[in-house]
């Protein structure tokens, strides 16, 4: 970076960019088919608009334009471009040319029309640029706005998981159930997915996949006797990627509620599909009773969290519908997967 004062540098990318770009401005003015040279008068007249435009771009645009103080700006413009004017006819051209342009004042329009077109041209690009570096710093900050938050999502799935288990362990333990051990390594396995494996923005499908299964063998153990727990899912193709954490929210609470139910006959039916353009189905179907389901079903922790984080991963890439019909409860989520780059 080059440093104008205390506070204020010009990176590197920049001094590069206004180089190119003074370099191309001069030789657009200086060509002349009858005088191709590059004599002296052209360069210093050209120096000297450079030097205003330097005034316009590092001085008056951050300290008055970007700042909102348009009087003071455009004030401060004018009497640029008036002090252009008057040291070129009163000082360079008596210089450079005694005899013909020194000795009077062509008028001040045809003046502005040898001054604005180079000091337009260079504060314009100076304007574009600054945009365009702002426009990146906006989108960089959204880019860490939304990982931030997406972080903070996926910090929230784990303690709720383990909130729900725990509680169904501590029963089971308290009766002394021999299915007690089983919970407990199955619990682990899932966990350590959770807590190790899944890390990454996007995960292989074919994981995924294997630890909601085996999500569904620990639930199943709770259900005994009480129903029947179906669970089909697809042959993944290709290495297709997928969110972690956000399918197992679904099966969390049709368990979770099925069981709190206390139904006799708990259905639960997941169906997971896959094509082979990457557009992923996931059913989920179980029953309930609608004094227990109600709003816990509907507006619980680990939902409203799968509701944002596909808002924020798959938006305009997703349709999700979620419906009670009598003592169903239904979820239906479309994915549209990428593959692994």
């Amino acid at each position: 970076m080059i440093q104008l004062s205390k506070h204020s540098f010009i990176p590197y990318k920049e001094v590069i960019f206004q180089i190119v770009l003074h370099i191309l401005v001069f030789i657009f003015f200086s060509f002349d088919r009858d005088e191709p040279e590059f004599e002296e008068y052209k360069i210093v007249f050209f120096l000297h608009y450079a030097l205003a435009v330097f005034i316009i771009n590092y001085l008056l645009l951050p300290r008055f334009f970007y700042k909102k103080k348009y009087v003071p700006f455009f004030l401060l413009i004018l009497a640029t471009v008036a002090a252009v004017i008057l040291i070129e006819e009163l000082v360079l051209e008596k210089i450079y040319f005694p005899d013909t342009r020194g000795k009077g004042f062509p008028g001040v329009f045809f003046t502005l029309m040898q001054v604005l077109p180079v000091i337009v041209i260079l504060s314009g690009f100076k304007f574009a640029w600054d945009a365009l570096m702002r426009q990146t710093e906006v989108d960089e900050l959204k880019a860490v706005v939304k990982e931030s938050e997406l972080l903070f999502l996926k910090s929230q799935i784990n303690p709720h998981f383990l909130f729900n288990n725990l509680n169904n362990l501590y029963s089971y333990a308290i009766e002394n159930s021999p299915k007690t051990p089983t919970i407990i390594l199955e619990l682990s396995s899932v966990l350590r997915y959770m807590l190790y494996e899944c890390k990454e923005k996007y995960v292989p499908l074919s994981r995924e996949l294997q630890q909601l299964e085996n999500f569904v063998k620990l639930n199943e153990l709770q259900v005994e006797n009480r129903g029947s727990i179906k669970f089909n899912s697809t042959r993944v193709k290709g290495e297709y990627m997928i969110a972690p954490l956000i399918l197992v929210v679904f099966i969390e609470n049709a368990f979770k509620h099925s069981m709190a139910s206390m139904l006799s006959n708990i259905e639960i039916d997941i169906d997971i599909e896959l094509t082979d353009e990457g557009k992923l189905t996931f059913d989920c179907k179980n029953k309930f009773q609608t004094v227990t389901n109600n709003d816990r079903l509907s507006h619980g922790i680990g939902l409203q969290n799968v509701k944002k984080r596909l808002q924020l991963l798959y938006s305009g890439a997703h349709t999700l519908e979620v419906r009670e019909d009598n003592d169903q409860y239904y979820v239906h989520l479309v994915l549209h997967l990428t593959k692994k780059m």
